[in-house]
């Protein structure tokens, strides 16, 4: 790793170190790369489903040119989108029952390679038995299109969360493109001073003021990767808040527009389910979902119509603002593309609210690791109603601050306290979990103010 630089000097651009390289073991993605190839072992989704209609759609992904199209039988397939025969992009070509065929020479590519005809050779010949174009498993699951660019005998099954199966949710599909490296974007959910600053404090409160209300910090690992923690003080109230990490490149948010006020709640589920996906080392896209259930959505503030292709229903997302709009009121997109196309670790001066981002990229390299020596990655064996638990959550309980107790280290305990019924105990893997952790913080909460009150 580059030496960390110290500049010491007034005015002292001119004796600036020049720039060091990226930290390519996190960052790079191409085939071959470290970080590239623990990714492709993980189901990853593409694009939106209503993006691919009769019409095959260009897509990039891992530094490699693709095509994403839907066979007239509504079978999902992503291919290399050179054609075998003469380099023909096949985004110009013909979805048929079996596959599809490129425009140039009708060669006809099924949705695992197979070539199916080659019209323009003479009768008898095998070119088309001793060839196969370059695909990759695809499926589609709630509005979205996945894929598996691992290698193919390694393909794990598609992993089901409880947060893609919530009462009441109304999961809307939406993605953004991003110029620049998928790590930075990535690792900006394990941030979470920075929604004290560039959400609240910097121009205007983003989503509410509580928000600029610097919290209590800790960081815990997972059965499916790590979450912040952040306990802050709201009034009467402590607002418990959780993001998670599901490794290696998911992340799941909490209630955008949560206040700490307006209604208590337990173990409060998840507002956002997101993916940072590399497009090549200097591009990557956010896709997932926006949920649109009751209790992300209370005050009625998010509008699911406003999610889609290219947009989403909350400020600072993407590039599409003015530029002088961008630099008065910058958001997310802003604050991580201008790092540079790939952001230089070692130029980083990291402080005490950077323990997620540090936590988050020593268990990415712990991942790799794992891979290179063959190890079996890691993965929650924990499964309750026969899916996966995720631990996002915002929790607002009703404690006042006591004169007898210091309330910097009663909101820290709380915050604590909370975090392990929500991580920890058998009951994670029954039918009930759901249930169980709201009575259990209930309970927590009542004997908190019980012990204040004697």
């Amino acid at each position: 790793m580059a030496k960390k630089q110290f500049l010491k000097v007034s005015y002292g651009g001119y004796y600036q170190e020049p720039v060091p390289p990226e930290t390519a073991d996190l960052t790079h993605v191409e085939k071959g790369s470290r970080a590239g190839e623990l990714l492709r072992r993980y189901w990853q989704p593409v694009c939106l489903s209503e993006e691919v209609t009769e019409l095959p759609k260009r897509e990039r992904m891992f530094g490699e040119d693709l095509v994403v199209f839907r066979t007239t039988e509504n079978k999902v397939a992503i291919v290399h989108r050179h054609c075998p025969h003469r380099g023909t992009s096949l985004e110009f070509g013909l979805c048929e029952k079996d596959g599809i065929r490129c425009c140039y020479h009708g060669w006809l590519i099924a949705p695992d390679g197979t070539i199916l005809e080659t019209p323009g050779d003479p009768p008898g010949s095998t070119l088309k038995d001793r060839l196969m174009h370059g695909a990759y498993p695809a499926m589609e699951y709630k509005g979205l299109i996945f894929g598996y660019f691992g290698p193919p005998e390694e393909m794990p099954e598609f992993p089901v969360y409880d947060s893609y199966d919530y009462p009441g949710d109304m999961m809307r599909p939406y993605s953004l493109q991003y110029p620049c490296n998928w790590l930075q974007v990535h690792e900006n959910v394990m941030d979470p001073a920075h929604a004290v600053f560039l959400h609240t404090r910097i121009t205007y409160s983003h989503f509410a003021d509580a928000w600029g209300e610097l919290p209590e910090m800790d960081f815990v690992e997972t059965p499916t990767g790590m979450i912040y923690v952040t306990s802050r003080r709201w009034n009467e109230n402590v607002w418990v808040r959780s993001n998670d990490i599901i490794l290696p490149n998911q992340a799941q948010v909490g209630h955008i527009w949560e206040d700490g006020q307006q209604d208590l709640k337990e173990f409060s589920r998840v507002g956002i389910t997101r993916w940072t996906t590399p497009v090549d080392n200097e591009n990557c896209k956010v896709i997932g979902w926006r949920h649109f259930h009751p209790e992300v959505n209370s005050r009625g503030i998010g509008n699911p119509d406003l999610c889609g292709a290219e947009k989403v229903d909350f400020v600072g997302q993407d590039g599409y603002r003015t530029y002088e709009e961008r630099q008065r009121v910058p958001g997310d997109f802003d604050a991580q593309v201008s790092q540079r196309p790939i952001a230089r670790h070692a130029l980083e001066h990291l402080t005490y609210c950077d323990k997620g981002v540090v936590m988050l990229r020593r268990l990415l390299m712990r991942e790799i690791k794992k891979l290179e020596a063959q190890e079996p990655l890691s993965k929650s064996g924990v499964l309750s109603q026969g899916m996966i638990p995720t631990y996002c959550h915002d929790t607002v309980v009703e404690v006042p601050s006591k004169p007898q107790w210091d309330d910097d280290e009663l909101v820290r305990r709380i915050g604590s306290d909370l975090t392990k019924i929500i991580v920890e105990g058998d009951y994670h893997a029954t039918d009930d979990r759901l249930d169980q952790v709201r009575t259990r913080i209930q309970n927590y909460v009542k004997s908190v103010n019980a012990e204040a009150a004697e």
